[in-house]
C-alpha cells in the first residue's frame, strides 16, 4: 500500500467524530492522558466552525480519515508574518511507518507558501519519543524556546 492510495483534503464536519476520536486516543497513546470525549468532541467542532480556532488536513484511505492534524495560526508582531503551528497529530496504527505523516507535513509547507506564511512550527510533547523521531526524519528541528 503506497501514498497514492490516500487523500490528503483540510477536513469537513463529516470527519468530526474521527478527528475527535483520534485526541482521545492520542492523549492516552502519548501522555497516558484520559481526555473527555464529548468535551473533545466540541472542541474540534469549534475549530471546524471557526478557522480561527484551527484548521485541520486529513488523509482519507477510501472514505476512512486515518490521520488529521490541526494548523493553528500566530501572528508575529516581531517580523509583521504568519508563523503555523502544527498541532493534534493522529495517524491510526494500522497505517503508521508509510510516509503519511511526512505527505501531510509536505502538504501543511505547501498550503503555508501559498499563504505567504513564513514559519511552520510544531508541538510535541517532549516525552513522546516516537513522535519525536518522525518529525526529525521530514527535517524538523528543536528550536531554542522552552
Amino acid at each position: 500500500m503506497g501514498l497514492l492510495d490516500y487523500e490528503l483534503t483540510v477536513g469537513n464536519e463529516s470527519d468530526i467524530a474521527a478527528i475527535a476520536q483520534f485526541q482521545v486516543d492520542m492523549a492516552l497513546e502519548s501522555e497516558g492522558a484520559k481526555l473527555d470525549r464529548d468535551k473533545v468532541l466540541r472542541g474540534v467542532t469549534a475549530a471546524m466552525n471557526d478557522s480561527a480556532k484551527g484548521t485541520y488536513l486529513v488523509a482519507r484511505k477510501g472514505s476512512e480519515v486515518v490521520a488529521s492534524l490541526m494548523i493553528t495560526r500566530e501572528w508575529s508582531d516581531w517580523n509583521a508574518e504568519w508563523y503555523w503551528w502544527v498541532q493534534s497529530v493522529y495517524v491510526k496504527p494500522a497505517h503508521r511507518d508509510r510516509g503519511l505523516f511526512r505527505a501531510m507535513y509536505s502538504k501543511v509547507k505547501e498550503l503555508a507558501a501559498q499563504s505567504g506564511v513564513s514559519q511552520v512550527r510544531l508541538y510535541v510533547e517532549r516525552t513522546n519519543l516516537s513522535a519525536r523521531q518522525v518529525y526529525e526524519k521530514v527535517g524538523m528541528q528543536e528550536c531554542h524556546y522552552l
